[in-house]
This record gives C-alpha cells, sequence and structure tokens, in this order.
C-alpha cells in the first residue's frame, strides 16, 4: 500500500508541475499573441490587463521572455517581440517552399507590370502581407509585410475564405465584418459570404478605395492541392489605373497564381456551395 500511495502521490506531482509548467507557456503565448495582434510595444501593465493576468505573474513572464531574447524591452519601457523571435521566423521561411515560389513570381509580376506585388495569407480573421515587391513609381502603399487587415476590408480577404463552406464563411464575416477607415468596405457577412464564394469560382477579387483612399487591390487565389485558397498574389496600384486597364491586371494576377500552383503541382479544383 506505501508503494501504490507513493507512486500515486509522484503522479500527482508530475501532473502538477505539467500544468504549472503549461500555464507558464500559455501565459508566454498570450503575451505573444497579443504583441502580435496589437502591433505595436507596450508596457507590462498594460499586458496584463489585456491578457487578464495578475501583475506579477506579467511581470515575471515578460522578464523572463527578455532575458531569452523572445521580448526586448524598449528605452521607454514598452516590450516588443524579440531578436529571436526574428531568427526562428527566418528559419520557418526558409523552409516552407511555397513562400520561395510565391516570392519569386510576386517580384516577376511586378518587374513586368512596374506595380506593387504582394503575397497574402489568412491569420485567423486578419488578412496579412506576408511577402512584398514594391514598384518601381511614386505610388506608395501603407501595407508593408507583416500588416494585419480585418478579412472584408480586402480583395484578398474574401477569396482566403471563399473554399469554406456557405456556414463557417458566413460565420468569419460576422465576426470580423467591420467598417474600414474610408466607409467603403462591405461590412454585411451574408452579402460577403456570397462574394467570397464567386471571387474563388471567377479566381479573382478586386476591391477600389475600400481600407485605403485612391487604393486598388487586384486579387487572384493560390489554390493548394485540396483546393483550398492557400494565399493570394496581388497588384496593389492607384484606383484610376484598374479603371483604364482593368482586364490586363486581371489576366496578369490570374497568370502569376497560374504559375505558382503548376510549379507546386497544384491544380484547378472546385469550390464549396
Amino acid at each position: 500500500m506505501a508503494a501504490t500511495s507513493r507512486t500515486e502521490a509522484d503522479a500527482a506531482a508530475e501532473s502538477n508541475l505539467r500544468r504549472g509548467r503549461m500555464s507558464g507557456i500559455d501565459r508566454a503565448l498570450q503575451i505573444l499573441d497579443h504583441l502580435h495582434e496589437t502591433g505595436v510595444p507596450a508596457g507590462p501593465y498594460a499586458i496584463a490587463k489585456a491578457i487578464g493576468a495578475p501583475l506579477s505573474t506579467a511581470y515575471a513572464v515578460i522578464d523572463d521572455l527578455i532575458e531569452k531574447e523572445l521580448l526586448g524591452r524598449r528605452g521607454d519601457g514598452a516590450v516588443w517581440l524579440g531578436p529571436r523571435l526574428h531568427r526562428y521566423g527566418l528559419s520557418y521561411a526558409r523552409s516552407i517552399d511555397f513562400l520561395d515560389v510565391a516570392t519569386d513570381e510576386m517580384h516577376a509580376l511586378c518587374g513586368k507590370i512596374g506595380e506593387t506585388v504582394q503575397i497574402c495569407g489568412r491569420d485567423g480573421d486578419a488578412m496579412v502581407v506576408l511577402a512584398m515587391a514594391e514598384g518601381p513609381g511614386h505610388f506608395k502603399v501603407t501595407s508593408r509585410v507583416g500588416t494585419r487587415v480585418p478579412l472584408n476590408w480586402t480583395a484578398s480577404g474574401r477569396l482566403l475564405v471563399g473554399h469554406l463552406p456557405a456556414a463557417e464563411r458566413l460565420a468569419v464575416f460576422r465576426r470580423c465584418g467591420k467598417a474600414s477607415p474610408t466607409g467603403r468596405a462591405e461590412t454585411d457577412a451574408a452579402t460577403l459570404t456570397e462574394a467570397a464564394r464567386i471571387a474563388l469560382a471567377e479566381r479573382l477579387s478586386i476591391q477600389v478605395g475600400e481600407s485605403d483612399f485612391s487604393v486598388a487591390c487586384v486579387a487572384a487565389p493560390i489554390r493548394d492541392a485540396a483546393g483550398a485558397c492557400k494565399a493570394t498574389i496581388s497588384i496593389v496600384l492607384p484606383e484610376q489605373k484598374v479603371a483604364r486597364d482593368r482586364a490586363r491586371f486581371a489576366s496578369a494576377v490570374q497568370s502569376a497564381a497560374t504559375r505558382i500552383e503548376a510549379v507546386l503541382g497544384w491544380g484547378t479544383h472546385g469550390v464549396n456551395p
């Protein structure tokens, strides 16, 4: 009986230790996720309040993350993502054949049409810019690599969920459908749900002035072997250029997406109703 009691006690102690470790990991992830989602440095007090953690716990975890270079402290006391995360990100990016292929095509398209080209993906209820080749002209875009915006603001956002069943698309747009700075982005979930289906079926999505004034985006889906929209390739340019030469830009971006799919061995697929 004594041996059994010791075994049960050891198991209980190990379980408690595991829960404690997981709690620490969860807190660290909450802090990192909060900084990633907000996109701005923050002080420990603000972070603790945002994630609902005791201040003493937040300080302890933040100090540990700083020591390990997963966070960095600025001169004003605010913390931000650290250099170790950057190294991890670079290693991860190097391991993704898709991004290598897409980036090569992105630069080729940029050189061909002389406009800014982006590769975008989905991060939860947001679209994120994964890579960008800036056009040679004076026109500059505000969405740099790492920029996250609600899915309903962008041409790419609709494509990225276009392969999902209708109920899932509707749920996504009900969560993320927000008014854009220009007031021109669609926010009605049902309308967006149908627009996403049509966009993926047509392999083309165009938005004009929805996220930024006088800025247009022409995007095509990059679909994986299962038919899901893995990412998009898009041309970002002044809206008057789209009005003048819509067909040219649409054809160019669709052809680029097709070449990426072909190199990766992906084909043409159907779309969920």
